[in-house]
């Protein structure tokens, strides 16, 4: 019996249309996201509109933007970290300097946005109650990339906008890469959302796949400085760049982005059309058939372990590469004053070589912090998706319950900079003590934003995704306040300005013993509103 002669109570969801009802739920994504998605446009769109001016007064002629893109596309340090520097102008050297990281923050946005709109709502039981009306199969999933498109289309425009005074052909071309690369890990996310039983699992996945990128397209431009390498070809930041926006731009490479994201997208439908609600094509393994976890902890280390692992490993290829890269910045800031300045407000007084290895331990102490937020939000994970309140009915107390999460939060980016150490001083052939107290100082500024977090989570569950964007604004101010030099009030607001930079300088204790009370204070403030407020409120 076809569906068409079935009852009207017995015809499947959506009247046996795929995509009935996804207009609706696009609207209502638009509007859960009404505040999402424009503090993410206006942030990557403001990176790259106080760009122009703030290396117009670096370089203010045109001799020395050419000597300093000479000398920077020549040194194979500062061409894994920003890409080749394909020309001279104002435009190129805006979008060498910041091209690689808006492209990261563009496609973290399209990440984050599918995944909330897809395994995020299965995992917490709504995307059951939707599909229960006339929501067709395929109208979650296509709702959701819709979403990403808008967002991914108002980056485009932002940034089109943004270096529009240099050139508008080269402005479209960087806008249109962002844009594209935007959508592309989008249906990144819209797969890895089929592949996986939760969301975290799904962020994580293709968190690694963005690393995975971020790593070939570094391995190849520090090998050629035209972004010809095989290696940079198979990163899709790698095609971003490769558009070469202000340097002769090529519009075809965005039929790269077009066809992967297309296939992608095409994936994901299939898979979702042949998995039940909830399930997943990589199931998690069964756990022992007799119980073996007696405490808060040991549960709360059993669900984050591998997290932790997966980060672990991240970070050890990360450090290496930085290690090995410290020499060449060195070699290259000898003769460029301006240059050289840009990486001492970055990394400290001391010589250039130690100035290189203490901005890259306050990169990998900012990705520290975004694995202390991601482990403090599984607290309202585990909150929000009803499986706390099973193990609270139980003796066991709220504050113990969230000082298992915490004592991972706050002693998994202890392993993580340590890990880091080990990977700088193999990649560099230091001593390794210098270089592990060097990221080890990172801990103070990681455990305030992991304490602020938690914080969030306590007062306003519905505001615990603030976390994230906490951390994106410090990322921001370490990295692009050196080269506009921001005013010291702005620079201020970020916990990692305060912690010594290390190695090379004579290190100042104090701001680091006032970062480690306000974490503490921070932190017993969230515990005592948990302990005080009711569940799901």
């Amino acid at each position: 019996m076809s569906a068409a002669t079935l009852p009207a109570t017995a015809r499947p969801a959506g009247g046996g249309r795929p995509f009935a009802g996804t207009g609706a739920l696009y609207r209502l994504a638009l509007r859960r996201d009404r505040v999402l998605i424009p503090l993410w446009v206006l942030g990557i769109g403001g990176l790259l509109a106080a760009g122009p001016p703030g290396l117009a007064a670096l370089y203010s002629t045109a001799a020395e933007r050419a000597q300093a893109a000479a000398g920077m596309s020549g040194n194979s340090s500062l061409r894994a970290l920003y890409g080749p520097v394909l020309d001279d102008s104002l435009g190129a050297l805006v979008v060498w300097r910041y091209g690689v990281v808006a492209a990261v923050l563009t496609a973290v946005m399209s990440l984050l946005l599918v995944v909330r709109h897809t395994r995020d709502e299965e995992e917490s039981g709504r995307q059951e109650m939707v599909s229960s009306a006339m929501v067709g199969r395929r109208a979650p999933l296509t709702a959701a990339l819709l979403t990403a498109v808008t967002a991914n289309l108002a980056v485009a425009l932002v940034a089109t906008a943004a270096l529009g005074g240099e050139g508008l052909r080269g402005a479209l071309a960087h806008g249109l890469a962002l844009g594209a690369t935007g959508l592309l890990f989008a249906a990144v996310a819209a797969t890895t959302a089929q592949l996986t039983e939760s969301a975290r699992l799904a962020r994580g996945l293709g968190a690694a796949l963005l690393g995975a990128a971020f790593v070939l397209r570094a391995a190849g431009d520090a090998a050629r400085d035209d972004g010809s390498s095989p290696l940079t070809w198979l990163s899709p930041l790698g095609w971003a760049q490769n558009t070469r926006p202000f340097a002769g731009e090529r519009w075809w490479v965005l039929a790269l982005f077009a066809a992967a994201t297309l296939a992608l997208a095409a994936l994901a439908h299939t898979l979702a059309a042949r998995r039940d609600l909830g399930a997943s094509f990589l199931a998690a393994r069964p756990g022992a058939p007799e119980g073996r976890l007696g405490t808060p902890g040991a549960l709360a280390w059993r669900l984050q372990r591998g997290t932790l692992l997966g980060w672990t490993l991240a970070f050890t290829p990360a450090a290496v590469l930085f290690g090995s890269l410290a020499d060449g910045a060195g070699a290259l800031l000898e003769d460029d004053d301006s240059t050289r300045e840009i990486l001492i407000r970055l990394g400290g007084e001391q010589a250039i070589t130690d100035a290189f290895l203490a901005a890259m331990t306050g990169v990998l102490g900012i990705l520290a912090a975004l694995y202390a937020v991601a482990a403090v939000l599984r607290l309202h994970t585990e909150e929000t998706a009803h499986r706390a309140e099973p193990l609270l009915a139980h003796p066991v107390g709220r504050l113990r319950w969230a000082a298992g999460h915490l004592l991972v939060a706050f002693a998994g980016p202890a392993v993580l900079l340590t890990t880091a150490a080990l990977g700088l001083a193999l990649g560099h052939g230091r001593e390794l003590p210098a270089l592990l107290l060097a990221c080890l100082a990172q801990l103070p500024a990681v455990w305030t934003l992991a304490a602020v977090a938690f914080t969030l989570y306590a007062f306003q569950p519905r505001a615990a995704p603030a976390g994230w964007a906490i951390v994106t604004l410090c990322l921001l101010i370490g990295w692009v306040g050196p080269v506009l030099d921001l005013p010291a009030v702005l620079m201020d607001l970020s916990p990692f300005t305060h912690v010594p930079k290390l190695p090379g300088a004579d290190p100042e204790w104090g701001p680091v013993g006032v970062l480690v009370g306000v974490a503490a204070g921070v932190l017993a403030l969230g515990l005592w509103r948990l302990r005080r407020r009711d569940l799901l409120t």
